[in-house]
């Protein structure tokens, strides 16, 4: 991490956009995750990528074993330079690679033995995936979740659309845990880092900027 090459380019931007950077990196958190599990409609994972923005979600993980696709930018109106987007080909490599980093992996299902979602633990560090509304999640997510997760229902319609379960999930998890004691903030590496990464993006021709900030460093 070059705090010096992060110096230089915070001049670049308006004290106001900093400002912004630093309130919105204040409620960043990777306490909790999410995955989406071979969504074919494009417009449904680029919503769920708006959500985790705009709850503060960093990570949104995206599996696409049976099907490639890619995020419809204009959909996702700009949250793909916020957002942290991790892609896989396989649902257990990605449940392998949360694990390995503290995660249980929740399954989101209707199923009768998942727990409501006002009655879910929000202290313990979650990866939240999510299936299509047509097909539901794999066997193989199913067989190896550590725990199901639902959202309560009272009418004869029996799932809600991909984007709309993700966001009522993260505004009930995100809201709770903020009122506990866990530690769920971003370190201070993080949000340096993360700074940096959005500080890049954020100023045009940054490439060519930070190519000759380093080459008068050299010198």
């Amino acid at each position: 991490m070059d705090l010096q090459l992060l110096e230089h380019l915070r001049t670049f931007l308006t004290e106001r956009r900093q400002n912004l950077f630093q309130e919105v990196l204040s409620k960043r958190t990777r306490h909790f995750t999410v995955v989406t599990e071979d969504v074919y409609q494009l417009h449904n994972t680029s919503a769920v990528m708006r959500s985790c923005d705009v709850f503060g979600i960093q990570d949104l993980h995206v599996v696409e074993e049976r099907l490639g696709k890619r995020i419809d930018k204009e959909i996702a109106m700009g949250a793909q330079k916020w957002v942290d987007f991790h892609r896989y080909d396989s649902i257990k490599l990605c449940m392998d690679r949360l694990r390995e980093k503290g995660y249980q992996i929740i399954a989101t299902t209707p199923h009768d033995n998942s727990t409501m979602l006002h009655d879910f633990d929000v202290t313990n560090k979650s990866a939240f995936i999510f299936g299509t509304e047509r097909d539901g999640l794999s066997e193989t997510v199913l067989k190896e979740a550590d725990g199901f997760l639902k959202i309560p229902m009272y009418g004869f319609t029996e799932s809600l659309n991909i984007s709309v379960s993700a966001a009522i999930i993260l505004q009930s998890v995100v809201t709770r845990l903020k009122q506990t004691n866990v530690d769920w903030k971003l370190s201070e590496a993080e949000k340096l880092e993360m700074e940096l990464d959005w500080t890049k993006k954020t100023i045009k021709s940054s490439e060519e900027i930070i190519e000759r900030y380093l080459s008068t460093k050299k010198l």
